[in-house]
This record gives C-alpha cells, structure tokens and sequence, in this order.
C-alpha cells in the first residue's frame, strides 16, 4: 500500500494546487500564523464542490492552547457537525487538560460525534505530559490518527519517539509524523519510523498581487501558499 502525504492548506488557492500536485489527502486550516483554525463556513462549503481527494477540516476555535471553556467546546461540536453535514471525510481537532493530559471525555464525544467521518488528534499530542499514556487514551477513544512532531519542533528531531509511538500503537491507530518534513527529510523518516502517513505544509509565503501598497502602512503583505515543486518531490521520494 503507497504512502499516504497529507498537506495542510491555508486557503482555496492552496487547496487546489495542492491537489492537483499530488497530495492525497489536505488538512483543510485558516490563520497561519495562529498554527491553524477552524476554516470559514464559505471555505468549507466551496471546498467540498471542488476538491475529489479527501479533505479533514481542523476544528480549532482560536490560537493558543488546547485548553477549552464549555462555550469554546459548544463551538467545536458545532463545527464538527457542519463538516458532517458538508460532506467532509474527516475531521481534525484536540483538547487538554489543565494538568497536560489528554480531555478523554470530550475527546470521546468528539469522535462520536464525528460518525462515520475518521478523526485524527492534531498536534495538542506535542503538549501532553505523557505521550505513551495521551496514546492509549487517545486509542481508547476511538480515534483514527495522530498527527504528531515527537514532540519537538521537527519531525526529524522527533523520529525516536516517533517509531516508538508507532511500534506501540500497532494497528490501533495511525501516527502521522508531521512538522518540517520536505522531499530532504521525507524518505528517511518514513524509513526509520515505519509510517504510513505523512504530513507537510509545503508551505511558502509569496509577494501580494496588488500593484499599489502605500508605504506608511508598513506592512508584510506575503501570502501564505504551497510549493507544487515540493509536493512532487515528496511524492517522488515516497514512491
């Protein structure tokens, strides 16, 4: 069975390159810079008309921690239901506790929630206190992947406890390594850790389109996009 790469993208005009460059799966985010949020209700929408690769959609209400009020959390079941009703194959989202641990009894209600759509646990894994027990929790409720850094910035950096993730989770579960992996980095990681999966953003920031800026603004007007050149190469490498 080929090896499934995933891409995170942060806007329609992403998504579309991305998918026409090989990805087989995308996360589907807003806000960059903010590590991702949940997309917008017309993002969503017009992205389940045109995209035919599976699309998970992060439900992440805001920046920050992964630590929820009840009002936050509302918000966050209402967003899984709308991927549902929408289409979606699959979500992705996490919740903590105060102490570090994984939210068990949400994140249970989250992935029931969810149905027949698979759930993946994003990278509020890497904040956890206990990755081998947030592991067996996450397990036990019913999720279908993590998508994971090893706990450090850099997949790569992470590959040791990545693999032993892996080794641990056996066909549980899937851990999807992913942070700073690119077409350099890609095969190797998949060879040392065994994955299945992989994640990557591609990402690459280009100049704005707008002829007039005015300077006293003094603003960074980049765009967030992705590298079609980079997706094929990791294509390339995992093949």
């Amino acid at each position: 069975m080929s090896t499934v790469l995933e891409i995170a993208v942060f806007n329609i005009e992403s998504a579309l390159l991305a998918a026409n460059s090989g990805a087989d799966r995308l996360e589907l985010c807003e806000n960059p810079l903010e590590g991702g949020t949940t997309p917008s209700y017309g993002f969503l929408k017009h992205i389940a008309s045109l995209i035919s690769i599976p699309v998970f959609p992060i439900i992440r209400p805001r920046g920050g921690d992964f630590l929820y009020s009840n009002a936050e959390f509302k918000q966050i079941c209402y967003d899984i239901e709308l991927c549902k009703d929408l289409g979606f194959k699959g979500v992705v989202s996490g919740v903590l506790l105060p102490n570090g641990k994984v939210d068990y009894k949400r994140t249970k209600e989250m992935v029931s929630l969810a149905g027949d759509m698979q759930f993946t646990f994003h990278r509020a894994f890497d904040r956890t206190i206990d990755p081998l027990q947030a592991l067996a929790t996450i397990i036990e409720s019913g999720a279908h992947r993590i998508l994971t850094s090893g706990q450090v910035p850099n997949a790569f950096d992470g590959k040791a406890l990545l693999k032993q993730l892996i080794d641990v989770a056996e066909n549980n579960l899937i851990i999807m390594p992913g942070s700073g992996v690119r077409a350099i980095n890609i095969k190797d990681l998949k060879a040392f850790t065994g994955a299945k999966e992989l994640h990557s953003s591609a990402r690459i920031s280009v100049n704005s389109s707008m002829e007039y800026q005015p300077i006293s603004m003094n603003e960074n007007m980049m765009n967030t996009h992705v590298n079609a050149a980079e997706i094929k190469a990791m294509k390339m490498q995992l093949s």
